[in-house]
């Protein structure tokens, strides 16, 4: 039987004067990001976007380090990343490093 999948939550703030660009970006995710973040351990990836820019993500992985090493080792990655920066406020890094993880308090399964 194989470990449980790590459940990860996230937030960044999207620059409000940036959120139509930000929304029709991630209409059209390059196909090799997709793959390489399925490649990585990236599974059921979800954003939810406030109407102030507050992002939410949510993924399961088997490991949130390794999925993280994982799609820093991409050229893909690089790329995206680089282009996405520019979308937030007080951004530490790049977006996949620079996330506040919330902690999980409560799980119904």
């Amino acid at each position: 039987m194989s470990a449980p999948l790590q459940r990860v939550c996230f937030q960044l703030q999207v620059r409000p004067d940036r959120l139509d660009e930000y929304r029709e970006r991630h209409r059209a995710v390059w196909p090799d990001m997709l793959a390489a973040l399925r490649d990585t351990g990236w599974h059921n990836y979800s954003l939810f976007l406030r109407p102030d820019g507050l992002l939410i993500g949510y993924f399961e992985t088997p490991s949130l380090q390794s999925a993280r090493e994982g799609m820093a080792r991409t050229d893909v990655n690089a790329r995206w990343q680089a282009e996405m920066a520019p979308f937030f406020v007080e951004l530490e890094g790049t977006p996949d490093q620079g996330f506040v993880q919330l902690e999980e308090v409560f799980h119904l399964d």
